[in-house]
């Protein structure tokens, strides 16, 4: 379905896609993860054919979609992170005005239009405004514009971004129905977890390299090594935060068996090589530097530990950008 080879993009000096290879199925769902800045929506415009690229080669179903722009937009059905609306217009007025672009008729789009309305779960909204929908609705009506001509592949830039609770489950819903129907979608997230439960496949991006890609159950296997502790520590000793994160992260990377430390936003990350006997006595050892911990447990296996330890999570990423 999709073939991605060398894929390279620059803007002046700035290299934001080296050398992307991907090979995506038909019938598979694929999330794209990464960090803001990873490369993924940069990719995603090449492969819908708004975006020029420098080098490499992108095939959706054998159309090239950097030589046959106006084809690869038939193709493919586009979901942007930010989506665009139009006042005084009714959704079924919406469903038209998208199903024209493609040369559809009005009854053959409201023909349609009636089961993507149903699939997204806006039926009873056909006759409302566009424009006093919910955010969520609105995310929903656009995957439901993007399908108007039934593309063959459907690509999603963050499509919960900015979406609460309750609509963040409902979009997903929709995506596993679109998922079950055998529909070929490419989906992007900074949320690792929302995506395992999606997808049938997912790639790690980076600073503009995958640097992993497979199947969601492979990579799950090879997260069975990558089994955080996490906790919660103070430094009392120290007033200034940073100050004491430093000290935290100082006397743990000193500790046998400890090869990485990362700080999310309210819990640090620890990872660790040793048995449950041996993270006892880290604990121990940890408390004997006048470090406070509220709480401290084994992580259990997942994609996201896995994602941490293969980017290197924040004090990393803090060292490239120095």
């Amino acid at each position: 379905m999709l073939q991605i080879e060398n894929l390279t993009k620059r803007y002046g000096k700035f290299l934001a896609l080296e050398n992307l290879n991907l090979h995506i199925e038909k019938g598979e769902v694929f999330g794209f993860v990464g960090p803001n800045g990873a490369g993924k929506t940069t990719t995603m415009r090449i492969i819908c054919g708004l975006l020029k690229t420098t080098s490499g080669s992108v095939f959706v179903n054998g159309i090239d979609a950097l030589k046959q722009p106006d084809d690869i937009k038939r193709a493919v059905g586009y979901v942007p992170d930010f989506f665009g609306v139009y006042d005084n217009l009714k959704v079924m007025e919406y469903m038209e005005f998208y199903g024209s672009m493609y040369g559809m008729s009005k009854k053959d789009v409201d023909e349609i239009s009636e089961g993507l309305l149903e699939l997204v779960n806006l039926s009873d909204k056909k006759d409302a405004f566009v424009d006093t929908l919910s955010r969520g609705m609105k995310q929903r009506l656009c995957v439901a514009r993007a399908l108007i001509h039934d593309p063959d592949l459907l690509v999603l830039d963050e499509p919960n971004s900015g979406l609460d609770p309750r609509a963040r489950f409902e979009m997903k819903e929709v995506l596993k129905n679109l998922g079950s129907m055998g529909k070929t979608i490419i989906i992007s997230s900074h949320i690792l977890p929302e995506l395992s439960e999606m997808c049938t496949s997912i790639g790690i991006m980076e600073h503009g390299r995958l640097i992993a890609n497979g199947r969601v159950d492979e990579i799950m296997q090879k997260s069975k090594g990558f089994q955080p502790i996490k906790m919660r520590a103070f430094a009392p000793d120290y007033e200034k935060e940073e100050e004491a994160k430093e000290h935290v992260s100082r006397i743990l990377k000193e500790q046998p068996g400890v090869t990485k430390v990362n700080f999310t936003e309210d819990e640090i990350l620890v990872s660790f090589d040793g048995d449950d006997k041996e993270a006892a006595v880290l604990l121990k050892n940890i408390l004997e530097h006048n470090i406070l911990v509220s709480h401290f447990y084994r992580e259990k296996e997942d994609l996201e530990s896995l994602f941490l330890e293969i980017t290197g999570g924040q004090e990393d990423e803090k060292k490239d950008e120095n």
